[in-house]
């Protein structure tokens, strides 16, 4: 009877999966504490300065303890340092609202934004897609806030377990979307654009939104032995449902929406399962129509958004 030979090579992945795990847990744990540490030393800062409002005039306090925390500690807790970990707790005065998933450098380029629903955009972005500290710096240099499609633009709440799956596609869409070029080009034709665009999932789509999976580019389909083609075929996992994108390089007409309806009603009713919510819609254009906007019967699944060339 053969013997069964030890499979030596999966033990090697359990120990390496193992300590990969185990490395993230602490990292994640480190963060946590690092924060709390730094938020903790803030408050205890404006305590001792006499409050938020004296805050400011407190300078010479945090000079002292500064050169002696550096000397004791590192350069960590240098007076620059404690200044800015009297900024973390004055911006986010209220420990539950800082979230672990962010790191000190996420922090400190939000320091600056005096507007709370803009700094909630930014946490949320960077909750949603796992952005690095420098992509988070890109999307506020972008202005990605100020683009917003919101309805309520002026009360946006932070993530929690509670309220992550809330969102809607008037949420994510941004106006106008950026498309970053190589050149400046005058004209780009929509095959260009279309080609941008797929570049931009390299960026994890983040100037379409947030949760999108490419199904298709110039997805065919076919009715009454015609094919059509639709430009960009998504399904979006956080709003289960499926996402038909049509991009025009001029300003929007009213056979557009015709079209993009059609398609919708055919991914409705030839690819959605029951699970899934209602198709919806979204016509990227060179330029908006408020003759068509306003004879657009099913704004709330149909939506539209402009688009701006820049160059890299």
């Amino acid at each position: 009877m053969a013997t069964k030979t030890k499979d030596y090579y999966s033990e090697i992945v359990n120990y390496i999966e193992d300590l990969e795990v185990n490395k993230r847990v602490r990292e994640l744990k480190d963060n946590y504490d690092t924060l709390l540490t730094y938020w903790n030393i803030g408050k205890s800062i404006v305590e001792a300065q006499g409050g938020k409002s004296r805050a400011k005039y407190g300078d010479s306090l945090i000079k002292s303890w500064g050169e002696k925390l550096a000397k004791s500690y590192g350069k960590s807790y240098s007076s620059r340092n404690l200044r800015e970990m009297r900024q973390f707790y004055n911006c986010f005065p209220i420990w539950r609202s800082v979230s672990a998933k962010l790191n000190w450098t996420h922090y400190r380029y939000l320091f600056p934004i005096k507007n709370k629903n803009e700094k909630n955009y930014y946490i949320n972005q960077v909750i949603l897609n796992n952005l690095s500290s420098r992509e988070l710096i890109n999307e506020i240099k972008n202005k990605s806030f100020e683009r917003l499609s919101y309805a309520d633009k002026e009360n946006i709440k932070l993530i929690t377990n509670e309220n992550n799956n809330k969102l809607t596609l008037n949420d994510m869409l941004k106006d106008p979307i950026i498309i970053n070029i190589p050149s400046k080009e005058d004209k780009l034709d929509e095959k260009v654009i279309h080609k941008y665009l797929i570049q931009m999932l390299e960026n994890k789509f983040l100037e379409l939104g947030v949760g999108f999976a490419l199904l298709g580019h110039e997805y065919k389909i076919k009715y009454e032995d015609r094919v059509y083609k639709i430009d960009l075929l998504f399904f979006n996992y956080i709003l289960n449902s499926f996402i038909v994108i049509e991009i025009k390089n001029r300003e929007v007409l009213p056979q557009d929406v015709g079209q993009l309806e059609f398609y919708m009603h055919w991914v409705d009713k030839n690819i959605k399962q029951q699970l899934n919510n209602k198709t919806l819609g979204v016509l990227i254009v060179k330029k908006k129509n408020q003759y068509v906007i306003e004879y657009i019967s099913s704004k709330e699944l149909l939506y539209l958004t402009t688009f701006k060339t820049k160059e890299k």
